[in-house]
């Protein structure tokens, strides 16, 4: 095979198969094809697309282009949770202790954020001493006795997704769906779940701007598992504003203990509850989605969820006095809270723009390699459809910089709409798509 003559291929329209995929990918990581054919590949496949059979070996290929994890040891079927990432989007750090809580085994590879905020391991290692780099053997004990173990993404699960995604990022080929598909669906495979639950956000703080294009990409991603014999469910959520009320790694964590203690954010809650009892679900742990909700309720209720989160940490050597002593984890030097220029009903929160602001106070990263300030960010006290009174509390700041300080508290009001008229919230969830297609919510 010539890389040349899949590039023509590709750009024609005709479809690939199997073996080509496999070939290219392949002779692509022995340096054997150069960055600027495979370029140009992801360049066609950009304009032509790709069909599902060509996505899912695309998928594959990825998926055992390095170290694939072997599970089976481990008792139960196992679920693997991705969200696609938004503004406070804290549901991994609930999702997991929670689900493990209710006997169903949770092993995560997760990764950092690049953008508004850090990512779930980011988040974790707010945690006084938590180790977030666990060898594959200590990965796999601390899943057997705990039920439950995350790591940070290693570079020898799907090394060519790395190379891949690099090369889009300077490419101008980052906004593929068979492309975003089977680069999420590789690192999952690679990982060893049996069955997979994707949450994907749409809405102004996602990378999927609107509804058809998570639907888009969420009937991608089924059908990838579908076509390697890997159930996947996905529940598109809106992220038009953020789900929680903190935006930034330690103040996640502190929402995070208080929704597994029976408190917290009631939209991230429910949002948490419905994942959840779909994560059951697809473990054949519960009968229906409801039966899966009530079942995490009552492990809120009775404290078994709060203490899989205590056992998680401190398996991985973090500080498990956080959940009964949130001081314990970092805090900001200056905290100022910002006030409603005037009274009304919220209307909008544009989370793109809250984000945005909590990166200024050091909550993410402009550019890989950033240093993140793990104590900083802000917290919303109000949700669209909420009465405000002028004056009232609207967000609170956390920061360890005065001037940037200064500066947020002017920019973010600017993300908060609020009229006299009164409206009714969004829905949180959008919709399912599973073997069966789309179906709202």
């Amino acid at each position: 095979m010539r890389a040349a003559d899949l590039i023509i291929k590709k750009r024609d329209g005709a479809a690939m198969t199997g073996e080509e995929i496999q070939w290219l990918i392949h002779s692509y990581l022995k340096n054997e094809v150069p960055d600027y054919q495979m370029a140009a590949w992801l360049m066609t496949v950009f304009f032509s697309s790709m069909n599902a059979k060509e996505t899912a070996a695309l998928t594959l290929a990825m998926a055992h282009s390095g170290r694939m994890i072997d599970l089976s040891a481990v008792p139960g079927i196992k679920v693997d949770k991705h969200s696609t990432g938004g503004v406070a989007d804290t549901t991994t750090l609930i999702l997991a202790p929670l689900v493990a809580a209710a006997g169903v085994p949770v092993a995560k590879m997760s990764g950092r954020g690049l953008g508004f905020t850090g990512g779930t391991i980011d988040k974790l290692e707010a945690i006084p001493g938590f180790q977030a780099t666990l060898s594959e053997d200590i990965f796999k004990a601390n899943l057997l006795r705990h039920g439950i173990a995350i790591t940070g993404q290693s570079p020898e699960i799907a090394p060519a997704d790395g190379r891949l995604y690099a090369l889009r990022d300077v490419t101008g080929t980052i906004e593929s769906i068979p492309l975003i598909a089977s680069s999420i669906m590789s690192k999952k495979i690679a990982a060893g779940a049996d069955k997979i639950l994707l949450d994907v956000k749409v809405g102004s703080g996602a990378f999927m701007k609107d509804l058809n294009q998570g639907i888009s990409l969420a009937t991608a991603m089924v059908q990838i598992g579908q076509q390697v014999n890997r159930e996947t469910v996905a529940v598109i959520s809106n992220m038009d504003e953020p789900l929680g009320q903190a935006v930034g790694n330690s103040l996640e964590i502190k929402e995070a203990i208080e929704v597994l203690s029976g408190h917290g954010p009631v939209a991230l809650r429910n949002v948490c509850l419905l994942l959840g009892a779909h994560m059951l679900l697809l473990a054949q742990k519960v009968s229906s989605v409801e039966a899966g909700e009530e079942l995490l309720k009552k492990l809120i209720e009775n404290g078994e969820a709060l203490r899989k989160f205590r056992d998680f940490i401190a398996a991985q050597s973090g500080n498990s006095q956080i959940t009964t002593e949130p001081a314990l984890l970092p805090q900001a030097s200056l905290v100022e809270t910002v006030v409603s220029p005037i009274g009304g009903y919220v209307q909008q929160i544009d989370a793109s723009f809250i984000g945005y602001c909590a990166m200024l106070l050091g909550a993410g990263r402009e550019k890989k390699g950033d240093t993140i300030d793990l104590s900083a960010g802000l917290v919303l006290h109000h949700r669209v459809g909420d009465k405000i009174e002028e004056g009232e509390p609207l967000i609170t700041l956390h920061g360890n910089k005065q001037d940037m300080i200064h500066i947020v508290s002017d920019k973010v009001k600017q993300a908060i709409v609020i009229k006299e008229n009164r409206i009714v919230p969004p829905p949180l969830v959008l919709g399912i798509v599973d073997q069966n297609g789309f179906r709202p919510s």
